[in-house]
């Protein structure tokens, strides 16, 4: 059965669909923008943009009971991928070493609110 997870810990949707849903042990998020909750705004820069995404991630995952050491896999949207050198340093920050998931990160043309970085995750419980 389905779970819906939702939490005022990241920004609440801007469209129709879950910040996360949970089944089979599984959590999946819906993509991550760097919005502030508290202010509903973006901070500057890809280092700090990443940082918010992650934060928004860990927020809906410790909501659903898990956490970023169970993460199996996410997907980095960039828009720019000259911005990955950046955006990994600050998302290598986020995960234990050695316990890194599997993860693809693309260039996309437009991001939401032309934002500079989009996170998702599929994480076990």
């Amino acid at each position: 059965m389905k779970k819906i997870i939702s939490t005022s810990g990241a920004p609440a949707a801007i469209g129709p669909y879950s910040q996360a849903v949970e089944v089979n042990g599984l959590v999946i998020t819906s993509g991550q923008l760097p919005i502030d909750p508290a202010t509903g705004s973006f901070p500057e820069g890809i280092q700090a943009q990443t940082k918010q995404s992650l934060t928004n991630v860990r927020a809906i995952l410790t909501e659903a009971g898990t956490d970023m050491d169970h993460v199996l896999k996410t997907t980095v949207f960039l828009k720019d991928m000259n911005d990955f050198a950046a955006m990994n340093e600050v998302y290598a920050s986020f995960f234990t070493e050695g316990c890194f998931p599997a993860r693809s990160a693309v260039e996309v043309a437009r991001l939401p609110k032309d934002a500079l970085v989009e996170i998702e995750v599929i994480a076990a419980k």
